[in-house]
């Protein structure tokens, strides 16, 4: 089974948009028995509190439904649980790096990296432009699932 654990500053945009976004792509490729998709804060923020009301709104216009989903934080014990920790931006990764304090099993990368045109995953809550963030994490999401699938030899 391979484990990713999505991991932004609040886990109530970004990373659980992620997450729901990478969860309906296993299923529509019948794959959901491979996987285990989770996502995590950096910060203790938002612990306990549920996916933001516009990251939700806009999962839902794609058809993607969020279950109740609450906000967790990242833990160093995570390292050892997962296959991929993913990153939404550059500070992300360094929070992720104060938390986990070594990566050496070169498992921790930021989302877009797995792209084209790499680049940070601009936080909606700031910009309100939950369109676009959408469309980039779903971008990085096709990405990062024709690395693992190619990287595990996972057959679809």
């Amino acid at each position: 089974m391979i484990r990713v654990l999505f991991i932004c500053h609040g886990n109530i945009c970004r990373s659980p948009m992620a997450e729901f976004i990478m969860k309906d792509m296993i299923q529509k490729r019948g794959l959901t028995n491979q996987f285990h998709i989770a996502s995590a804060a950096t910060s203790m923020e938002e612990i306990g509190n549920p996916v933001y009301p516009p990251a939700r709104s806009e999962l839902a216009k794609h058809g993607i439904t969020v279950s109740a989903k609450c906000a967790i934080r990242l833990e160093r014990s995570d390292y050892k649980k997962y296959d991929y920790l993913i990153g939404m931006e550059k500070r992300n990764i360094t929070n992720m790096m104060r938390i986990l304090g070594t990566d050496p099993e070169c498992k921790v990368h930021r989302l877009l990296d797995f792209v084209s045109r790499p680049r940070d995953i601009s936080d909606p809550w700031y910009s309100g432009k939950f369109g676009l963030t959408y469309d980039d994490i779903k971008e990085g999401c096709e990405a990062l699932l024709l690395h693992i699938l190619k990287t595990e030899r996972i057959s679809e």
